[in-house]
């Protein structure tokens, strides 16, 4: 549900009149507009704002861990719209299937959102369903672990790279 500080917003105003449901919170701080919206949702958000309201770049994908609050993961999308101006921000809560952090990817709306994604999965483990070339983008194929978790030890892990001469 839109928060009632939003409602004025034209963006804001037009994702809750096409998908309410979808937002679970948000704020306008400095100007800038955050929304906060369903992770099962955000494919067909996404869409909504390049193809209707103009947002032509998704210019990053980022996360933060929330240890050892649950839901964990807050999936970050910057989206871009150079005809209108604007930047705005969206934020899903990703939570535990079992042992997996997973949301659905935004690279069938954004090709950009390929890497980023790849970025987010190998430092931090958060998984992009449809994602077409999911694997680790920064560490060797073979690493053990998500070294931006914060459960992540503060020294690594010990490895031997004798055998990798």
């Amino acid at each position: 549900m839109l928060p009632e500080a939003l409602q004025q917003d034209p963006v804001a105003a037009a994702l809750a009149a096409r998908f309410g449901d979808a937002i679970t919170g948000g704020n306008l701080n400095l100007g800038e507009l955050t929304l906060e919206i369903d992770p099962a949702r955000i494919v067909e958000v996404g869409r909504f704002f390049k193809d209707e309201q103009k947002f032509e770049q998704l210019s990053s994908v980022t996360c933060v861990d929330w240890h050892p609050r649950e839901p964990r993961f807050e999936v970050v999308y910057h989206l871009r719209s150079y005809e209108r101006k604007l930047v705005i921000r969206l934020k899903c809560k990703v939570g535990a299937a079992g042992d997996v952090y997973a949301i659905d990817s935004l690279y069938p709306v954004w090709k950009s959102a390929d890497w980023y994604e790849r970025e987010v999965f190998d430092l931090l483990g958060v998984t992009f369903h449809n994602h077409p070339d999911l694997r680790r983008i920064m560490l060797p194929d073979h690493w053990k672990g998500h070294p931006l978790r914060k459960d992540y030890p503060v020294h690594g892990y010990k490895y031997s790279y004798a055998d990798q001469q």
